[in-house]
């Protein structure tokens, strides 16, 4: 009765031993090749060659079924302690231990090897002389027992970051395998929140998910799977036959449509050759076609035009598999559209991104407005260098903003039509609740470039360096009260009446009265990344264009870097529920956008949005003209100047600097 059964594969003994019944959607014979991408990752797992297997995927693709062989096989064929670790006791006991023990019945090889009466518990079976331990996430106590050969963690995006302060429970799980030498951990789930971008391999011409910046992955199972061989279900176009990879972003939905029209009309559009791919066009089932020939590729590797994966597999300990949840057999095209534009019309976001997790299998960025693609920045260059003002520069803004470990700062010089030219952008690094990075943060501010002070520097006081009783006095507070002509404080809020507010602040951190205020400056942070974000759109044959220095290379190494333009577009405006807008981070590394949202706001509280056509600069200095701005007329006589306004925004205000040519 012990007796293990001849070595085989988890789909081959599933098609031997498994049969549905009546009641099941597709009574029968089990057939694991309905969803073969499915069929590699068991047999992964069943091969014992890699400590950890990782699939991530959409829902309802097949993840469950594929377990159930991997535990049959193994406890027929080659009896082990098991463990399945699910994402809540609610789902482990009242969804899938009834399918386990469905598994033990319907195998006539497993059921005479199960150990009944007594000995069979909900959440533990014997079977063949070993124990299957059904666990949640939720019991440290369960993840840190017995130790197992075998495991399998379910949904691993569900679970618990930290089990009850004893760690991550992936690793807990890892542990339970270290005294097998063959241990192996599978790791399936729907991914959740994370940024995510293509790359396409040049040598293929396959597009491939790009590694992304760890912390810019909430996604468990992503993390995962990037740290592992990063393997693509790839399909052959039934058209053309060029492989290629399936993806949301294959999916051609109407413009515009109704959730019936996407789920009607929608169609998967092949990104080698444009062929327009339907899921059963005169009754054929191009998708199982697609999916029978389908294979996972790996970067690096490509695909030969009868199917063979050239080259050799990533070196990894851990072999992972993504899958689209267009691939499914059980869901076409129209229907993900459909579900997918029902979402967004909502207005909801948790909906939108069920859809994008459950429906295709991606990471969601929550950042789903309209962002332009950081490669877009690169066309708004001139070629002018850094720390170069050209021509068109009236007065120069500074933005700064303030982090734990380094202040990060944007010069940019402002002309007619709020026309704008990037003139320098770095980092000054230590730690902010020290003195030496604000020294060399007021050297920078004495600084000039081509011959021209920066007019008025703007500070984001929202983070405050250091703990109170550490640091009594606010950074940012101390260093604007020595510089009350140069430098001013100023907090973002999500919405204000107004785009910008002074207010005087007349108590110490520390609770006390000074002699001498602070002026804090209040902005609507939404008005100003929404004009940084608009302009990097602006027509290229209109006055008022966002530019940029050219781009670092050998020949100038100090140019503008990667680094800043996916900061520029790593925030989105997007809808909330309730009304109104927000911006939603697409990588945490945003501190770019900060600064440039800061130099606008200086430069608004300067008046650039009233600058009359005909400014001119009182002294041209620049070094390197780059381009006039289309607005631009030929040098007339210096205007009579205008009266002086009061208050805070005209040129003469506070700083001083800008009397003279900001009207």
């Amino acid at each position: 009765m012990l007796r293990p059964t001849p070595r085989t594969t988890p789909d081959a003994w599933a098609i031997e031993h498994r049969v549905y019944p009546t009641s099941s959607g597709k009574p029968g014979p089990r057939d694991p090749f309905l969803t073969p991408y499915m069929v590699p990752f068991g047999r992964a797992v069943a091969a014992r060659t890699h400590r950890r297997v990782v699939l991530a995927c959409s829902a309802q693709m097949g993840k469950s079924e594929t377990f159930l062989d991997v535990i049959g096989q193994r406890l027929d064929q080659a009896p082990a302690p098991i463990l399945y670790v699910g994402p809540s006791k609610q789902f482990v006991t009242e969804q899938f231990e009834h399918r386990i023990m469905g598994l033990l019945d319907q195998a006539a090889s497993l059921s005479r090897k199960v150990a009944r009466g007594k000995r069979m518990k909900q959440t533990r079976k014997l079977v063949a002389g070993v124990p299957l331990r059904l666990a949640h996430a939720g019991s440290s106590t369960a993840l840190k027992s017995d130790p197992f050969a075998l495991a399998l963690t379910d949904e691993a995006d569900d679970l618990l970051a930290n089990v009850k302060g004893q760690g991550d429970p992936i690793s807990l799980v890892d542990r339970r395998g270290d005294t097998y030498a063959d241990f192996v951990h599978a790791i399936v789930s729907t991914p959740s929140v994370g940024a995510k971008e293509v790359t396409r391999d040049p040598e293929s011409g396959l597009e491939f998910w790009a590694v992304q910046e760890p912390d810019d992955i909430d996604s468990k199972i992503w993390s995962l799977w990037q740290e592992g061989t990063r393997y693509h279900w790839a399909w052959p176009c039934p058209h053309c036959g060029e492989f290629f990879i399936p993806r949301f972003e294959c999916l051609d939905i109407p413009r515009g449509a109704d959730p019936a029209r996407a789920g009607r009309e929608t169609r998967m559009i092949c990104p080698r050759n444009g062929c327009l791919i339907e899921d059963n066009p005169n009754g054929e089932n191009l998708k199982a076609e697609m999916n029978a020939r389908g294979v996972y590729v790996a970067p690096g590797q490509r695909i030969e035009a009868n199917g063979e994966v050239i080259g050799a597999a990533p070196d990894s300990s851990t072999v992972s598999f993504w899958v689209s949840g267009l691939c499914s057999p059980f869901v076409t095209f129209g229907q993900r559209a459909e579900a997918y534009v029902t979402a967004v019309r909502s207005g909801n976001e948790s909906e939108v991104q069920t859809a994008v997790n459950g429906g295709f299998g991606e990471v969601w960025a929550p950042a789903g407005g309209d962002v332009p693609e950081w490669e877009e920045i690169k066309k708004l260059a001139l070629p002018y260098r850094r720390g170069d003002v050209p021509d068109g520069v009236l007065f120069l803004t500074k933005g700064v903003d303030v982090q734990k470990n380094r202040l990060v700062y944007v010069v940019r010089g402002w002309g007619v039509r709020q026309e704008s030219w990037l003139i320098d952008a770095g980092e000054l690094w230590g730690d902010t609740s020290h003195d030496e990075v604000w020294a060399d943060l007021a050297t920078l501010l004495d600084g000039e470039y081509g011959g021209m002070p920066i007019s008025r520097t703007f500070i984001d006081a929202g983070f405050r360096p250091g703990k109170k009783d550490e640091v009594p006095e606010h950074r940012v507070y101390e260093l604007c009260r020595r510089r009350p002509r140069q430098a001013f404080a100023t907090k973002g809020f999500d919405h204000r009446d107004k785009p910008l507010s002074v207010n005087r602040i007349d108590v110490t951190p520390r609770g006390k009265t000074t002699k001498y205020g602070l002026d804090l400056v209040r902005l609507d942070s939404d008005f100003m990344k929404s004009w940084v974000h608009q302009r990097l759109r602006w027509p290229v044959d209109q006055p008022g264009g966002w530019h940029v220095f050219e781009f670092k290379s050998d020949e100038n190494p100090d140019g503008l870097t990667e680094d800043y333009c996916r900061q520029i577009v790593s925030e989105a405006r997007v809808r909330k529920p309730s009304g109104g807008f927000q911006w939603i981070p697409k990588s945490k590394n945003n501190h770019y956008l900060d600064a440039e949202a800061l130099t606008f706001a200086a430069a608004y509280m300067l008046g650039v949005q009233r600058l009359p056509d005909a400014a001119r600069r009182p002294e041209a200095r620049a070094t390197e003209p780059a381009r006039s701005p289309p607005s631009a007329a030929p040098e007339q006589p210096k205007p009579s100047p205008p009266p002086k306004r009061s208050g805070w925004l005209d040129g003469g205000g506070r700083g001083g600097r800008g009397r003279g040519f900001l009207g």
